[in-house]
Parts: structure tokens; sequence; C-alpha cells
């Protein structure tokens, strides 16, 4: 990066971001909310919303491009990082949103329903993040300077689980593992890799959850989809370089980190236990643990 390319500590103007699944919903309100920011904005989807959301840039004021295809498909994904850098002369922030639900209760879940989920959730992440950071390791061992940021969408559901989404829970809940090893493996490339899991009215929650996402009749609306993207914003900027590896649960007006596994005082017998021997201790070790946060729906 050269000249008035360069992005420096402090800037936002010029950053070049990718948004999957930005046709509608949190996708369009975050490729908004980078755009207005003053970043140039590569709004992909699988169909022609993709081109409405960039009318709507292009009548603020803001540059964006429209790039149409299945982010779970692994040539697509390539493309969609190749053709941004051939455009933009570069990539800065990957914006990780879209997906899909398929929701059944185990027992009645088909095999399609389990595929499509897990498919677009969770593949759909690590393909088109697989081939930003192969873009980000080249520049970096070039001796370009990298300050990359990936922001992933998880969701309570993948945190906590929620009853009847367990194909939704389950890709959801790899987006964080998926977020978690990625931010350690790209740390010396000079990129963040970030997950949040918001809380908003879209296609996809105001249906199912329709009482908790209502509009108000008036004043702040809490469960309004833009209300999640200030903090997309800041993690996919250059202020953010110092966090990674984080989950961020958003909804309205409030923020909080989302803290997950860790391992437990171990009881050790310095042998191989007998079956009969470990009630008790496995009692024990439950008394003496808090009890995980209720899965959503129980």
């Amino acid at each position: 990066m050269t000249g008035d390319e360069t992005t420096r500590v402090g800037e936002r103007t010029g950053r070049v971001v990718v948004v999957t699944g930005a046709g509608r919903g949190l996708g369009r309100e975050h490729a908004l909310a980078l755009a207005a920011a003053g970043d140039r904005v590569v709004v992909n989807d699988v169909g022609p919303a993709a081109e409405a959301v960039v009318a709507e840039i292009a009548a603020t004021g803001g540059t964006a491009v429209a790039s149409v295809g299945d982010v779970a498909d692994w040539a697509y994904a390539r493309h969609l990082v190749e053709s941004t850098v051939e455009t933009f002369g570069r990539l800065d922030a990957l914006v990780n949103n879209a997906g899909l639900v398929r929701d059944r209760m185990l027992v009645n879940l088909s095999e399609q329903e389990w595929d499509e989920v897990v498919r677009v959730d969770l593949k759909g992440h690590a393909a088109p993040l697989r081939h930003a950071a192969a873009y980000w390791r080249e520049r970096s061992r070039a001796g370009d300077p990298v300050a990359a940021r990936v922001v992933n969408t998880s969701s309570g559901a993948g945190l906590m689980g929620s009853v009847g989404q367990v194909n939704y829970a389950a890709a959801k809940a790899g987006v964080t593992a998926l977020t978690q090893v990625a931010a350690v493996e790209l740390a010396r490339y000079g990129v963040t890799v970030n997950a949040i899991a918001p809380s908003a009215r879209t296609a996809m929650t105001e249906t199912a959850f329709a009482d908790a996402m209502r509009a108000p009749d008036e004043g702040f609306d809490p469960m309004a989809a833009g209300n999640v993207s200030p903090l997309v914003v800041w993690l996919a900027g250059a202020d953010a370089g110092d966090v990674t590896g984080r989950i961020f649960e958003v909804a309205g007006g409030a923020v909080s980190v989302a803290d997950g596994w860790r391992h437990g005082e171990p009881v050790d017998a310095g042998r191989r236990w007998r079956p009969e021997e470990l009630g008790p201790v496995v009692r024990d070790l439950l008394r003496r643990t808090p009890a995980p946060t209720p899965v959503y729906g129980a």
C-alpha cells in the first residue's frame, strides 16, 4: 500500500471490507454503516438484493460494489477475495454474516435441514476466511504491513444452545471455535479475528420470536438490526488491533464479552479409575462447579 491507499492508525477512510449475506437484515445494516464510516464495501449476497444495497450506499455518496454468489462454495469464496483485491487493490476486513435457519426439534430434523444450515452458517464462514487469510499471509510474507480484521457472526444459540435449533446451534458453536483458532493462527500475519453474537429483529427472528422482537410504538427500538452494526464497524477498523479471539454479545444498547469453556479443577487418582469409584467423584466435582447457563427455551 502506498500514497493515498495507505490506511494509518486512526484513519478510517478507504478501508476495504467484504460483508457476506449483506443483501438484507444485519448484513445490509453492516454494509451501510461501514460505508457511512468511510469504508469501501463489497456487498455479497446470493441474489439481486446485493445490487439494491450498493445503490443505497451510492445514493449517500459511499463506495460499494456487489458480488453475487454462494460463500459456502470454496471456488466462489476464492473469487470473492480475488475480485475484491482486483477492484480495490487490497482487502482490509471480512465481515462473515451470511446464514440461514431451518428450525426443528432434533427428532424431526431431516438430513437436508442439517446439511443446509451447517453448510451455509459454518462452511460459509470458513471458506471466505480461508481465502482471505491466504491473501493476508502472502502480503505479510512479502513485507507489506497488514492490519486486517475478521468479524464472524455466531449466536446466543451457539453459545448457550437453543431448543428447536440443534443444527443452527451446532453450526454457530462451530463459528466460535473457528474464531478462536483462526485468531491464534493468523495473529503472526497482523490479522485479528473476533465474533459477535447479536440479538436483533431480522427475517430469521421476527417470526420465531415475535413477541421479543416486536418494535415499540415509540422511543428506542432495542431490537433494530442497526444497533448491532456500530460494534462491527469498530471491530473492522484499525483501532481494534489489540482485540482478538473474543466473542461479543450485542443487543440494543448493550455489549458484553461472552466467556466460554474453561478447564475445571481436576481430581487425579494417579492411576486408571475404576468405574464404580467415579460416581461420587463426578458428583463432588459438579457440586463445586457453577451450573451452566440454561439452554435457550429450556
